[in-house]
């Protein structure tokens, strides 16, 4: 018995030493969001998720009823709540309503008001209902990211959002022709490029290395051109199937994808699938090395204009956004006449699919036809036929190699990504301004930004993430937030705030020292 005794004496010892419990944290500040808002007006009571909270949408509206069911299914798990969603009038719990009634919301806008009875997100088209709940998801603790029940609270700062996109076009670009990424993959990324608003999924589907997606009428594009990869790997290529979920996945989440088939240049899996593509009719061997620069579609030979317009026509019919990518870079195995003999003849192949003509910015070196699209990938310098394609008409979107590739080493010594552009840290990725990158072009003339990741030294979702993973959001707020809020000392600390909320997604970033990561 004493020695009972002894033992609830040391416990109860024990308990009157033990700290007070931590007092719940407090709300996420309303601005503390990536992409920074437009404007926020913080101020009330803040919005407390309970077992009677629903998500209301509204009656009639599919569309606002995808969203609100995107919501709850992110938010059930790490809550525990049943959130259910309810179509009709109500004004308590979560709101998401379109009909904004504010022009200056355009499409992709939106409006958050939050305060002791309801967080109501308002918007005139559904893109801006989805961004706008991807900014109240922020709102929320990283915990909620968690697939198995947390501890709350749940609470959403009081106060006004009013948010609103610089630029129409913010896009990243998967490279899945170096290394292949399967359905799965391409869909978790879709899934991390959503929660910054990015609207463009580019897909980069051919290359030296291989052949992606399959096209009826050429069959040994993917089973041969696919079927292998850098370093000699499996490869692997898209089903039609497997490419219409892929485009019906980013749909759901408001992305249009882009596909590009490179061309005249980084050709080598079709010109190694068909004898014929080659001026001399001997194919080469499928190559699973890194060079560029070296391979060229024959462009005096009809038959390479019945191949294009043939993968042109089928890819078009699988595709139901705005653009296609003809490549276009690194040609100089074609002459210059040549090239721009190929461009004069493919560019129509692309536009009388009723589709907009994208390429890299060397498409300017030609004349690109009306509406068409080129994307800068130098180190803003002052390219004079750029610039004077600009002034023509052609619209830019910026993804300077030097600030945007995501594939680029962080430092000497990084395990993943190339060095040929240099080094690119955290902050030199968000160290640069669309509009004045290029000396001399119209800033009316960017349509956006795009974050391009190259797969040369990558072939898993971790790698993917380490090379994304903080450099992605950076471009996601240079295309989305005015150029007035880009500051690099206010940005690192709200960057530093989604390294929880990536830990809880499972997301594999790199820990740069240039961020002040909450400790733990």
């Amino acid at each position: 018995m004493a020695a009972l005794l002894l033992v609830l004496g040391a416990g109860t010892a024990s308990a009157a030493a033990a700290p007070a419990p931590a007092a719940p944290a407090a709300p996420v500040p309303l601005g503390r969001v990536v992409p920074v808002p437009v404007s926020v007006v913080p101020g009330g009571s803040p919005y407390t998720l309970g077992d009677a909270t629903v998500i209301r949408v509204d009656a009639g509206s599919p569309a606002a009823q995808r969203v609100g069911e995107w919501l709850a299914a992110l938010l059930r798990p790490s809550t525990g709540l049943a959130l259910p969603v309810v179509a009709g009038a109500g004004t308590d719990g979560i709101q998401l309503r379109l009909g904004a009634a504010d022009e200056g919301l355009g499409t992709e806008g939106y409006r958050l008001v939050s305060g002791p009875g309801t967080v109501a997100v308002t918007a005139n088209a559904p893109a801006g209902l989805f961004h706008g709940a991807q900014t109240l998801r922020q709102l929320l603790p990283p915990s909620v990211e968690e697939r198995t029940r947390q501890s709350g609270p749940w609470q959403v700062a009081g106060g006004t959002v009013r948010d609103f996109p610089r630029y129409p076009y913010r896009g990243a670009m998967l490279d899945v022709a170096r290394h292949f990424f399967t359905v799965d993959q391409v869909k978790r990324y879709v899934d991390q490029l959503a929660l910054y608003k990015i609207n463009t999924l580019h897909l980069h589907l051919s290359d030296d290395q291989g052949w992606r997606i399959v096209v009826d009428s050429w069959p040994r594009l993917a089973t041969y051109g696919g079927s292998t990869e850098v370093g000699g790997g499996p490869g692997g290529h898209f089903s039609k199937a497997d490419y219409r979920e892929i485009v019906a996945y980013a749909a759901s989440r408001h992305m249009e994808v882009v596909p590009e088939i490179d061309t005249p240049g980084h050709t080598t899996a079709a010109l190694a699938s068909y004898a014929q593509l080659n001026c001399n009719g001997v194919a080469p061997p499928i190559y699973t090395g890194t060079q560029v620069g070296f391979s060229s579609l024959c462009v005096p030979k009809a038959v390479t204009y019945s191949f294009l317009d043939d993968v042109l026509r089928e890819l078009a019919a699988l595709t139901p956004g705005r653009y296609l990518h003809i490549g276009g870079d690194e040609a100089q195995s074609t002459t210059a006449a040549d090239y721009a003999a190929f461009m004069g003849r493919a560019q129509p192949l692309v536009t009388k699919r009723g589709k907009t003509v994208m390429a890299w910015h060397q498409i300017t070196e030609a004349r690109p036809v009306a509406g068409a699209v080129a994307q800068y990938w130098g180190m803003g310098g002052t390219e004079a036929k750029l610039v004077a394609a600009a002034r023509a008409g052609t619209r830019v979107v910026m993804s300077p190699a030097n600030h945007a590739y995501l594939d680029m080493k962080y430092k000497a010594g990084a395990p993943f990504g190339t060095e040929w552009a240099g080094y690119v840290e955290v902050d030199k990725s968000y160290a640069w301004d669309p509009a004045t990158l290029v000396g001399q072009l119209p800033a009316s003339a960017v349509l956006g930004v795009e974050a391009p990741l190259w797969s040369e030294t990558i072939d898993t979702s971790d790698e993917i993430e380490y090379l994304a993973f903080p450099r992605l959001p950076g471009i996601a707020e240079i295309g989305w937030s005015p150029a007035s809020t880009h500051d690099w000392s206010t940005y690192r600390t709200r960057l530093a705030a989604q390294g929880p909320r990536w830990d809880a997604m499972g997301i594999d970033y790199y820990r740069s020292p240039v961020v002040p990561w909450p400790a733990g």
